[in-house]
């Protein structure tokens, strides 16, 4: 499914001087199956009561769902993928150390994917559920 041909290094050099390196978010893995990626809980990503912000969830999700459908098009250089929609569950709170998005497809289709990106925290508990769906577009 996934593309395995281009190593996590340079999946973490795209995210330099955009939202992804201003949140910490670093993938972590890479396999035909699945993606994964890791997200500090500090400063950056909680809300005023020092819990995980919901909004920082949301784009972990979106970062691994976008990733994903970028390595699972035929050719990423005549093929892009822009998200169109997203919901989330968040399940439980993370106050400090590290939660881990891993992300599945569910379908992979021509022009459409719909990928399911789950967020635990370090103890393995599920912290939000996420659906992301992209559209495929020829790029420009």
């Amino acid at each position: 499914m996934f593309n395995t041909s281009i190593s996590i290094d340079e999946i973490n050099a795209w995210s330099r001087g955009n939202m992804i390196e201003h949140l910490g978010i670093e993938f972590t893995e890479i396999t035909a199956e699945f993606i994964k990626a890791k997200m500090p809980v500090d400063h950056r990503t909680k809300q005023p009561f020092g819990l995980l912000h919901g909004g920082a969830s949301v784009v972990l999700a979106e970062t691994i769902g976008s990733i994903a459908a970028l390595l699972a098009v035929p050719d990423m250089n005549q093929y892009k993928g822009v998200g169109v929609e997203i919901n989330a569950n968040h399940l439980k709170s993370a106050r400090g150390g590290f939660v881990i998005g891993t992300c599945i497809p569910l379908r992979i289709g021509k022009t459409l994917h719909v990928y399911d990106i789950k967020i635990h925290d370090e103890a393995e508990q599920l912290i939000c559920a996420s659906r992301l769906t992209v559209a495929i577009l020829k790029v420009d």
